[in-house]
């Protein structure tokens, strides 16, 4: 297989442990082992004093799979299959369900790997920009102009990574009938599922919603657990189920013991968990939003509706690569250039899951009054 650099994953390879203000991170800051270890309930507190580790189910933990299938409404344990992450479930499912010939609509900017892994399997991918004017609205006329009869699938990804976008219920029914009467998968990144920031918001799972609807979930994002590499996709269909699984033998086999028991801790105190995600994230807007009322002119942004990033724009006239490296090399504050989504015109992404957000926005701050104050692009 040929497939380009991961330019995201190299970029944060360089930086993202050398810089001590990570302004760009797309989690939310990780548990404390103790405290998390303290939510245990007294079944999983005797798996975890009790584990071995060996290998474990390739499916799976059972446990873990039941409690993964309640976070649906509609999903059975036997429908849901666990990775290593989210990235492994995206690397299987495009391996499996895509080739050469068929044709894939990716959701844009987004995660490299969503259109990348796809390409390298010999599919065509075709990208469907969100519209930033209108709030990174997705298109649905767009969408079905793009149809062929050589269309695989639709991969969406909402809340949206990088721009923290969250379409209307009337959007997401129409996605799902577009989907549907076309005969293809849809398949829904919702790792940021839960980060809602008015719960009304919240849309239903893409395998809540018919026969052809596949979730993708983990436990990095919303339960700020990134470091035990747990993700997994949930779906109705037992082929792909089986496919998805043979696949998962030449990657990682099986997940890591220890892992899959932390993540049944955190899903079983799912709603302590959430909301401590959705505590920190809520007083970090409350930063962003005086920031980017005390900066217009010069910063501008589309305020997410869900998540833990969001997309603006620097509107001096400035490349963002030059003033996200000079922040770095003087401030030790990271942002992610847009460039690295291939996206143009100056945006970068800004994540505001972590806890040291206040310190490294007054830190960003304090550059941009010394590099941009004046220098603002009309």
């Amino acid at each position: 297989m040929e497939i380009p650099d991961f330019q995201l994953e190299r970029f944060f390879a360089r930086w993202e442990f050398a810089a001590p203000y990570i302004l760009c991170a797309s989690d939310v800051e990780g548990w404390p082992m103790a405290e998390l270890l303290a939510l245990a309930d007294a079944e999983t507190r005797g798996l975890w004093g009790s584990l071995t580790l060996g290998y474990t189910e390739a499916a799976g933990h059972p446990l873990l799979r039941a409690e993964i299938a309640s976070l649906y409404a509609h999903v059975a344990p036997e429908e849901v299959l666990v990775f290593a992450g989210a990235e492994e479930a995206i690397f299987a499912f495009m391996n499996v369900a895509l080739g050469p010939g068929d044709h894939l609509i990716v959701t844009w900017p987004g995660y490299q790997s969503l259109h990348e892994v796809a390409r390298a399997a010999g599919a065509e991918v075709e990208l469907l920009p969100l519209d930033p004017a209108a709030g990174w609205a997705l298109d649905l006329d767009a969408l079905r102009a793009r149809l062929r009869p050589s269309t695989r699938a639709l991969v969406v990804n909402f809340p949206h990574n990088p721009t923290g976008a969250l379409p209307d219920r009337g959007t997401w029914d129409a996605l799902v009938e577009i989907a549907r009467a076309a005969g293809v998968h849809l398949f829904s990144d919702e790792v940021y599922r839960f980060l809602e920031f008015d719960p009304a918001d919240r849309l239903p799972a893409a395998v809540d919603c018919g026969e052809g609807g596949i979730s993708l979930g983990v436990m990095s994002k919303s339960f700020a657990l990134a470091g035990l590499r747990i993700g997994w996709i949930a779906t109705h269909d037992p082929g792909l189920l089986r496919r998805l699984a043979a696949f998962k033998d030449y990657t990682t086999i099986c997940n890591s013991a220890p892992s899959e028991i932390l993540a049944l801790i955190a899903l079983r105190s799912r709603e302590q968990v959430l909301a401590r995600s959705r505590g920190i994230v809520e007083r970090n807007l409350q930063h962003l939003d005086r920031f980017f009322e005390e900066w217009q002119g010069i910063f501008e942004w589309v305020r997410p509706r869900a998540g833990s990033v969001g997309f603006p724009r620097l509107l001096a006239d400035v490349p963002i690569d030059s003033f996200a490296r000079e922040l770095v090399e003087g401030e030790g504050v990271l942002l992610l250039p847009g460039g690295l989504f291939d996206y143009p015109d100056n945006h970068f992404r800004l994540g505001f899951g972590r806890t040291n957000l206040p310190e490294a926005l007054m830190r960003l701050e304090r550059f941009a009054a010394r590099r941009l104050r004046g220098g603002r692009r009309e």
